[in-house]
């Protein structure tokens, strides 16, 4: 079965801030946040376009569930995403 949904964790330069975001469409999301097309947005406005960690899931509800515990965690647990 083919994804219907990811989950993903984007951060900027210096792994200062992190973002993390669910789509349909990863190639064509990563493209937006890294070309700006939302200037006022979130990942905009803190330059977040190093994606650090995806995850694929064939039903968008378990995608939904995945990004909510995500963004849950504190900033040691996410750290781990890119040592």
């Amino acid at each position: 079965m083919l994804p219907s949904a990811w989950v993903y964790i984007l951060t900027n330069k210096y792994h200062t801030t992190f973002y993390v975001g669910i789509t349909n469409n990863l190639p064509t999301r990563l493209w937006e946040h890294r070309t700006k097309q939302h200037v006022r947005s979130f990942t905009g406005k803190y330059n977040l376009t190093k994606l650090i960690y995806f995850e694929s899931f064939g039903v968008i509800t378990e995608a939904i569930k995945r990004e909510k515990y995500i963004k849950g965690k504190n900033r040691k647990w996410k750290n781990r995403f890119y040592y």
